[in-house]
């Protein structure tokens, strides 16, 4: 049963993971492991992280309506590859055994902090060619292909199946493919990370592995938090709070190699 307790203590861990992803991305890495801290099995706090945390990508999404608006043979491109994936990668997490799930997190874990750790080196590596006159997407990389859509499409299966640091893996194979424009990139990638997570989200609710009291609490906790970085995000200092969710993630990954012992 479900405590009062452990409802406080996950509507926190949202708050501040809908506030790391608001300022610097990796708000995974903290309610992941919160969610395991509390006893919750890693295959219930995956699928009750991603449900909780799904209203919250869509509000990012919208942000970046406008950055989308060259962008659309993109979009057309992305969504079944999108879907496609998040379906497999659900049902590949629901048909995973539980104590084999446990053995990989920790492996997952660290990967994606090391991800999220490199992010800026990554950003900085697709960042020079932004610039370029007249830099719109369709100029940089006129038409997806069929191996841009295979590749978009694996990236979706391990969004599915776990989904922290999958944005940063999106933003690396959109560069791979030749996009330049860096705030199109992250549209895309919000709106290929919103539709693995949707589907994922359906395929865990459907089989019965949400945990949904913790995921009701996550979701107004992330709501209240992404709200109140919204005001403040510019008074924040990324750095200190990407460093602050590397510190957690690391931490978090080392923990959870001890539990796996």
């Amino acid at each position: 049963m479900t405590t009062v307790q452990q409802l406080a203590g996950v509507t926190i861990a949202a708050a501040f993971g809908a506030a790391a992803n608001s300022v610097a991305g990796g708000g995974t890495l903290l309610t992941f492991p919160a969610l395991v801290g509390l006893g919750v099995p890693p295959v219930a706090a995956n699928a009750t992280s991603t449900v909780a945390l799904w209203p919250g990508g869509v509000s990012s999404m919208l942000g970046y309506r406008e950055a989308l608006g060259g962008a659309r043979h993109w979009v057309r491109a992305l969504l079944l590859p999108a879907v496609a994936g998040g379906l497999a990668g659900g049902l590949l997490l629901v048909n995973t055994p539980e104590r084999r799930f446990a053995q990989l997190v920790p492996w997952l874990v660290l990967g994606a902090t090391c991800l999220f750790v490199m992010q800026g080196w990554i950003a900085r590596r697709l960042r020079p060619a932004a610039g370029e006159a007249g830099a719109g997407l369709a100029a940089s990389a006129a038409s997806p292909n069929t191996r841009a859509q295979l590749l978009l499409f694996m990236v979706s299966v391990y969004g599915g199946y776990f989904g922290a640091g999958a944005g940063i893996i999106m933003l690396a194979t959109f560069g791979f493919l030749g996009l330049r424009n860096v705030h199109q990139m992250n549209g895309l990638k919000n709106f290929a990370a919103n539709c693995f997570n949707l589907v994922a989200a359906v395929t865990f609710a459907l089989s019965g592995v949400v945990h949904w009291p913790l995921a009701a609490a996550m979701a107004v906790g992330s709501a209240i938090g992404g709200h109140l970085t919204a005001r403040i995000a510019q008074r924040l200092d990324p750095a200190v709070v990407r460093g602050s969710v590397a510190v957690i993630g690391f931490a978090s990954a080392g923990w959870l190699f001890l539990q796996a012992r």
